[in-house]
């Protein structure tokens, strides 16, 4: 198979997958074909948003539908300005050598962007907290004792948030709700899951009295890493109350 190939079936993965494969070979890439590699990375996962609305990537067990890759008009404009951004970033970091930072730079993003396509709260949850386990690695690239320290609180809240998601998601499905990422209902049925979800999505929002981690960690991260972290985490939290608390107050 030749490289065009190769490059339609990579483009026919779920937006963003494409990216986190490309940054596992990011460490062995010399610097200056780095920035090409990457940038070549998230130019295709960007043609991959010309597969059409619909649920792509479906798959069922255990009588639920996994829904790993969802296009419609409310991913559209996320997923342009994540890879937007992700690109921007590329040439903002250009100028750092170091693989520690541009493998998880382009990992998150990916996760984040794969994020954005999910269509149950399964797949949901595993993108979320994939978006946490990269990131982390963008503070620790600082190298001081307080980017450390830092990076462990980060971790902490951003995983937590992931289980608070994931325990939502499991009322929901005892509750015969489903696991459909979908808009939720406070006063139907399995309302305490429906909370569970919506304090998990604040976390990663910085809602207010919730948004400490935010100012512990960002400000200790380099400052590539700090503008990679400020174009993501919060960002995928907006449009996920968007997509399941439209008008909510």
């Amino acid at each position: 198979m030749n490289s065009a190939g190769i490059a339609v079936q990579f483009s026919a993965l779920p937006p963003g997958v494409v990216m986190i494969l490309a940054a596992i070979a990011v460490p062995w890439i010399p610097h200056m074909a780095r920035q090409a590699w990457m940038l070549a990375a998230i130019a295709l996962s960007t043609w991959g948003l010309t597969t059409g609305p619909g649920e792509h990537f479906v798959w069922t067990a255990l009588g639920y539908e996994f829904v790993l890759y969802r296009a419609d008009a409310l991913t559209l404009p996320f997923a342009l300005i994540f890879h937007i951004a992700a690109a921007l970033n590329v040439f903002y970091s250009a100028h750092d050598r170091k693989w520690t930072e541009h493998m998880p730079s382009l990992a998150y993003a990916g996760a984040a962007i794969a994020a954005v396509h999910a269509g149950d709260l399964v797949s949901l949850f595993f993108w979320w907290e994939a978006t946490a386990v990269t990131s982390v690695f963008l503070i620790l690239s600082a190298g001081t004792s307080r980017a450390q320290k830092a990076a462990m609180r980060y971790l902490l809240v951003q995983v937590a948030s992931g289980v608070l998601l994931l325990a939502g998601a499991a009322v929901l499905a005892a509750e015969g709700v489903g696991i459909a990422f979908t808009a939720f209902d406070f006063n139907g049925p399995g309302a305490i899951g429906v909370w569970l979800v919506f304090l998990a999505f604040g976390i990663k929002a910085a809602f207010p009295f919730l948004n400490g981690w935010l100012q512990d960690a960002y400000p200790e991260a380099t400052p590539t890493g700090t503008v990679a972290l400020s174009a993501f985490t919060t960002k995928l939290a907006i449009y996920a109350l968007a997509r399941g608390f439209p008008g909510t107050d």
